[in-house]
């Protein structure tokens, strides 16, 4: 990985070799076009610069590769999409290397052929009319000819072919020269546009696995930068050719209207009724004043742009009749009054040209083609309106000439458009995606992490991610490492004082069950016993799967810690009783029972001196139900079942087994086997039988507690 010095070098060296490869396609592409030869000769560069950097260097390269040899070749701008696709191709075929498997070389050298043979040969088409070099044209017709092939066909195949020729010279042009740059060039290239410490590609690919709900800010910045650059190229492009129509429109609606303007003030008014009369009289027709008006109508056609045809009408109520006609048809028919009836679509300006009015100018886009028609009234000396000049303005080369026009905004375009579109993506991954996706995957370790050496250690890699993109990003990463320090800090102290809290809660455990305890002859260790019976039950109950929804690691805990004050209510038992070798009476057993409420209450009260969760809440079900049954037939309520809670009925099992594993002033201990036997009759009436299950099923760990409290007598069976 490349450090912060390392990187501003590497992006040095990154615009020089950019640099450096479009110098080499730009001077290559200028002495094959000086020297007329068949080839391109302008994409060794992008091979290079696109196997080297990347995918927005070798673009670049493509893009303003074109754009220069545009100076010398006003062609090359219009296949700036094809020197993408080289680039494009390049970096997919060499991966996150600057090599290419030797066995797919000539699969990658027909790739861009195709490009250069397909789509280069219908972009010359559309642009041309045809193939671009005249050996092309020769031999492509010389093929059609001769095989009765399509020439577009033929045009195709010869040029794939020279494109194989010149993407084949190109390709291996560029691997010597990428065999002899330095070996790391490439990596280091390829790391310049780093804003932070480089992450390792693992690292890149589990960001991109990572979610971040429906919409992930990728997808929602692809989107936008897409958008956003199609609809400023179609807006760009739309006005563009919107701006230049209109114009050409107004100036075509001028055209018409001052030739026919023209037309009107060469006429002679006063022969037109006499024209008309004539018919096909040749006199009249080859007359000097008949023909001097007609070449002048001539002229005028030929002088105005954008006029095809210029005529002379004379309207009557079903229809027209010909005066004159600059058509070559009418020339050749030579009857002066020709009738034509109206169209259709006439009708509605009839009653404007009967009454001898202005007219605005027509619009008619029909089968007979697109024109702007402009119509003067001819006057005689009487006032009388005899006839119409008319004169057409084609809109139809304007059309076909805009449509050239869009096809060549769309391909210069397109290559801007792709260009703008990748460097919108590369500067959103190394400004916003990485930077944000880096820290937020620690941050999330860091927020999960319960161990403080691992809360350290996340600390020292959101230090080590150095972003550096210079703007708000950079401003959050520093308030993220500065809290993220804090909290480190804060933790560790909050974990000193829970440590710290943790060991005097259990000191006063301990100290309580002692009191109690020191009262009892008997008990024996009872309460250090009967709380490793209870983690045994515990830790199998969550082997086993079961009460998986109850048994989280802190409940587990507090279940264990509170253990031993299950029976803290014997404070209240006289000593008496408590301590009576001999059986108790049923009044002695009754108040010996009241030890679960005497000793659920006195939890109770230590529990409302402490606001919010409390641990003691499992001291207080152990102390109050462990003599509960799960046939619902214990004391203090009676419950049953798994109404009874679920550490009272581990309590109940490792209460019972060590009092009968053990000594007791009314009782010798019963041998191992005997007080496991009466465990198991007891499952599924007295105890829950799945904490029965777990406890006979952990017997090396039972036998292990009794050992280590000096049980050994009780290992007979």
């Amino acid at each position: 990985m490349l450090d912060r010095d390392q990187i501003d070098k590497a992006t040095a060296r990154r615009i020089g070799v950019i640099v450096a490869g479009i110098a080499l396609n730009v001077v290559l592409a200028f002495l094959s076009d000086h020297f007329n030869m068949p080839l391109y000769c302008d994409t060794i560069g992008t091979i290079v610069v696109s196997a080297l950097g990347g995918l927005l260097p070798g673009i670049l390269t493509a893009v303003v590769t074109n754009v220069l040899c545009s100076f010398f070749n006003s062609h090359a701008i219009y296949f700036t999409i094809i020197n993408i696709l080289i680039a494009v191709t390049t970096v997919r075929f060499t991966g996150n290397g600057r090599t290419v498997n030797k066995k797919k070389i000539p699969l990658l050298i027909l790739i861009f052929a195709l490009y250069g043979g397909i789509p280069g040969t219908a972009f010359q088409w559309l642009l041309f009319g045809g193939p671009q070099f005249k050996d092309v044209y020769d031999v492509s017709e010389f093929l059609s000819v001769h095989t009765h092939i399509p020439f577009f066909i033929c045009s195709t195949v010869v040029n794939t072919g020279l494109n194989i020729v010149d993407k084949g010279l190109a390709t291996g042009a560029a691997i010597l020269i990428l065999k002899y740059l330095p070996a790391g060039l490439s990596n280091e290239l390829k790391n310049s546009g780093w804003k932070q410490k480089p992450l390792a590609d693992d690292k890149i690919k589990a960001l991109k696995r990572m979610k971040y709900g429906k919409h992930s800010l990728n997808r929602r910045l692809t989107l936008m930068l897409m958008l956003a650059s199609v609809m400023i190229a179609f807006v760009m492009a739309y006005s563009s050719i919107s701006l230049y129509f209109g114009k050409m429109k107004d100036e075509y609606r001028e055209n018409a209207t001052k030739a026919a303007k023209f037309a009107r003030d060469v006429v002679n008014a006063e022969m037109i009724d006499e024209y008309i009369g004539s018919g096909a009289d040749p006199a009249i027709y080859n007359g000097t004043d008949y023909q001097y008006t007609a070449k002048m109508l001539d002229q005028i056609r030929s002088s105005v742009p954008g006029i095809q045809y210029l005529y002379v009408y004379r309207i009557d109520k079903d229809g027209c009749r010909t005066v004159f006609d600059t058509d070559e048809e009418f020339k050749k028919d030579g009857t002066i009054g020709k009738f034509q009836a109206f169209d259709q679509s006439f009708m509605p300006y009839i009653p404007t040209l009967l009454a001898g009015e202005e007219m605005d100018v027509l619009e008619n886009n029909d089968t007979f083609g697109y024109f702007l028609t402009a119509y003067e009234p001819i006057y005689n000396s009487a006032g009388r309106c005899v006839a119409y000049a008319g004169a057409d303005a084609s809109m139809t080369y304007i059309s076909d000439y805009m449509r050239d026009f869009t096809l060549r905004v769309l391909l210069i375009f397109s290559g801007f458009l792709v260009l703008v579109l990748v460097y919108g993506l590369w500067i959103s991954r190394y400004y916003l995606l990485y930077p944000i996706g880096s820290m937020t995957a620690l941050a999330n370790t860091f927020v999960t992490n319960e161990n403080q050496e691992e809360l350290d250690k996340d600390v020292k890699r959101i230090k080590g991610l150095d972003i550096r993109t210079g703007d708000e990003v950079e401003e959050l990463y520093r308030t993220i490492t500065s809290m993220a320090s804090g909290m480190a800090e804060q933790i560790r102290d909050i974990r000193h004082f829970a440590d710290a809290t943790a060991q005097m809660q259990n000191g006063l455990i301990i100290t309580m069950a002692d009191m109690v305890e020191n009262r009892d002859s008997d008990t024996g260790a009872h309460v250090q016993k009967t709380a490793a019976y209870v983690k045994i039950i515990l830790e199998g109950l969550k082997r086993k799967g079961y009460y998986a929804d109850k048994l989280s690691e802190k409940y587990m805990s507090d279940v264990v810690m509170s253990a031993p004050l299950h029976d803290v209510g014997k404070i209240h038992i006289p000593d008496a009783i408590l301590n009576k070798p001999g059986k108790l009476t049923d009044e002695e057993f009754a108040i010996m029972k009241t030890h679960t409420s005497a000793g659920k209450k006195i939890i109770e009260n230590a529990i409302s001196t402490v606001k919010g969760e409390n641990y003691l809440k499992e001291a207080r079900n152990m102390a109050g139900y462990h003599h509960e049954r799960w046939d619902g037939k214990g004391y203090p309520e009676g419950l049953k079942g798994e109404v009874i809670p679920l550490s009272a009925r581990i309590m109940a099992v490792a209460d019972v087994f060590d009092a009968l594993a053990s000594p007791r002033v009314y009782k010798p201990a019963f041998p191992l086997q005997k007080a496991l036997d009466i465990i198991t009759e007891g499952s599924g009436s007295q105890f829950d039988p799945k904490c029965v299950e777990v406890f006979m099923e952990a017997l090396p760990e039972v036998k292990y507690i009794l050992k280590k409290y000096h049980e050994e007598d009780h290992f007979e069976h």
